[in-house]
């Protein structure tokens, strides 16, 4: 699907990689998102779905990584677990805006622990009921359905993203991750900012990447779909930056934060700077709109 470009930004093209079915309803959601994109902020994306069966493939050839923003959508259990990590790796390793939301939430995790933190071992309960070490098992009371705060870490990308501090969101999931797991994460660099009301994790980003960003809940099912969550706006300003700096030449900041991002981890001023840098560019873009 597409929108048509107008006359005040440049055309981003995103990967929506998930196995598009008309019964989630956050996928019915995408084209009216898209649209209002475009019509309300000028930020018009160019989508391709990528169903996760085909997305390994793409990954390997190259052609993820040739996207402005790569979104890993809820719909789990995926047809190709693979697939799913495939299309969070080349985001992380690239320097891609990436967004995964639920199941997308879940599969970052479980990408960057088996990747970065050598816990090879480690599996989805979802995918594989009966892992022996389940870094994504069922979780103590269902979130389908549910809505409540989530609270973002003062000078994150998710508060940046956000807006504010604190916001109400809505769920549809059953799973999430085990805590005892969590150390390892945030000690390879990976940071967890983002929580609800009893301190469970509902965020995580990744300090130094230009937009890298997995949410428990789901942004996409804010309202009636013709007003995105910021957190979706925010993830079409990062690809229509990065669209623009594709065409333009990288700027040599943008190269220094994405080779620090490949190693896995960087300094928490860099993540300052990534998450500052966002909060102006989207505090202008509101205040044009």
């Amino acid at each position: 699907m597409t929108t048509e470009p107008t006359a005040h930004t440049g055309v981003a093209r995103i990967a929506l990689v998930g196995d598009r079915s008309p019964h989630v309803k956050s996928h019915t959601r995408i084209p009216l998102l898209l649209d209002a994109l475009a019509t309300r902020d000028g930020l018009v994306l160019d989508a391709y779905w990528i169903p996760t069966a085909d997305a390994a493939a793409e990954a390997a050839t190259g052609t993820l990584a040739g996207f402005d923003a790569v979104w890993v959508l809820p719909g789990s259990p995926y047809a190709s677990e693979a697939g799913a990590l495939a299309a969070v790796r080349v985001a992380r390793e690239q320097g891609i805006p990436f967004l995964g939301t639920c199941g997308g939430f879940q599969h970052t995790l479980l990408e960057y622990a088996r990747t970065v933190c050598g816990l090879a071992g480690v599996a989805h309960a979802e995918n594989d009921p009966g892992a022996a070490d389940p870094l994504i098992a069922p979780l103590a009371c269902s979130l389908v359905g549910h809505e409540g705060l989530v609270r973002a870490e003062p000078g994150s990308l998710a508060e940046a993203a956000l807006g504010a501090e604190r916001s109400m969101e809505r769920y549809h999931c059953n799973y999430g991750p085990a805590p005892r797991h969590l150390p390892a994460l945030t000690a390879h660099g990976l940071r967890l900012s983002g929580h609800d009301e009893d301190g469970q994790v509902r965020i995580a980003e990744l300090p130094g990447h230009p937009f890298f960003l997995a949410t428990l809940f789901q942004p996409e099912l804010q309202g009636d779909g013709t007003r995105p969550h910021p957190i979706i706006r925010a993830l079409a300003v990062a690809a229509v930056e990065h669209a623009a700096g594709r065409s333009g030449g990288v700027a040599a900041g943008r190269s220094g934060g994405v080779a620090a991002g490949r190693s896995g981890g960087v300094a928490a001023g860099r993540s300052g700077g990534v998450a500052a840098g966002l909060a102006a560019t989207l505090a202008a873009s509101r205040s044009a709109g």
